[in-house]
């Protein structure tokens, strides 16, 4: 018994992911309010919860599998242009109607044009998409988003803005992120592949998942509720516009889907890619912002908390918007 039991909570924790991630931010931000001094703290562990989380993602994916989906032209295509293409002209058609505060501004375009490279993997896996084809695109879609976010910030706010946000914490965040967790996983693939030991720290680690999605999101969301403050007004102002965003991705990622040609499982990936955005990477990148841009990280926290609550609509609804073909022969009559 003592063995099934671990097992067991793990199963069970997989299989209720969606709500442990909801009471995960709703334990922050009550520990946020109570305790605001702790959020400085809670800041400095996001990086480490992060690239933890992202290591055990790499894990569950073989070197050789990651290698050969990079192959894939068709598929990675189609996220970069939904990514890259498709989610700048969503959002410069929102931009006029945002509210008129810089750092409101600053903070909805950090979020909102770089592509999730974390938990999307999971969501998409839920919902029947293809996670090993969004994996292998993750360094990828990361280097994409560092390379073109100053280009888009210059594009919609001016020079000026455009040249307070540093390439800096971007390059701390793809060597912290995605460089070492890859090294580290695949030198635990490489250990598992030759010694027992190795695969029972390989299948240990891939039990925390769950614990660790969940301990990201605590994590972000008690070290920003103390920094709410005045910005609620703010903070309301922008939520329908990331309702307005998932709803709009939704049907966008499909289009490009069908415009490349992919199957169901490719193609919900594609939805999730577009419509998932880079909150927990690009925090870092609103945190390192002057102090009258605060309000841009609790801009990019709110975006999370309404994202979580409609990957719960997306994991439930996207396999019916892309459904399977049906393959049963057709009866014929007579």
């Amino acid at each position: 018994m003592s063995q099934q039991g671990p097992q067991g909570l793990v199963e069970r924790m997989e299989h209720h992911q969606i709500a442990v991630y909801l009471g995960a931010m709703a334990a922050g931000a009550l520990v946020g309010w109570a305790a605001p001094s702790a959020g400085p703290g809670l800041e400095h562990a996001i990086n480490p919860v992060l690239g933890a989380l992202l290591f055990v993602t790499f894990l569950q994916v073989p070197a050789a599998e990651l290698v050969r989906s990079l192959r894939d032209g068709r598929f990675l295509s189609a996220a970069l242009v939904v990514d890259f293409v498709v989610v700048p002209l969503v959002v410069a058609a929102m931009f006029t109607f945002l509210p008129a505060d810089q750092a409101v501004r600053i903070g909805v375009l950090l979020v909102l044009l770089c592509p999730c490279v974390d938990y999307v993997i999971v969501f998409s896996g839920l919902a029947g998409g293809s996670s090993r084809r969004l994996l292998a695109a993750t360094p990828l879609l990361l280097v994409a988003q560092m390379l073109l976010l100053p280009l888009f910030l210059y594009l919609f706010m001016g020079s000026e803005l455009a040249d307070i946000v540093e390439v800096g914490p971007f390059v701390e965040a793809f060597l912290i992120l995605i460089v070492i967790p890859l090294a580290l996983a695949w030198a635990l693939q490489a250990w598992a592949a030759r010694r027992p030991a190795g695969q029972k720290v390989s299948d240990a680690a891939t039990t925390t998942m769950v614990p660790l999605m969940a301990a990201t999101l605590f994590v972000v969301v008690a070290s920003q509720v103390p920094k709410l403050g005045d910005s609620l007004t703010g903070v309301a102002a922008v939520v329908p516009f990331y309702v307005a965003f998932l709803i709009v991705m939704a049907f966008a990622g499909k289009a490009v889907a069908r415009l490349f040609r992919l199957e169901a499982p490719a193609g919900r990936a594609i939805v999730f890619t577009g419509a998932t955005r880079n909150s927990l990477v690009v925090l870092p990148l609103a945190l390192a912002l002057p102090d009258d841009l605060a309000v841009a990280a609790v801009i990019v926290v709110t975006q999370t908390l309404v994202e979580v609550i409609g990957m719960v609509a997306y994991v439930r609804l996207v396999p019916r918007f892309v459904p399977e073909p049906d393959r049963r022969p057709a009866v014929t009559a007579g």
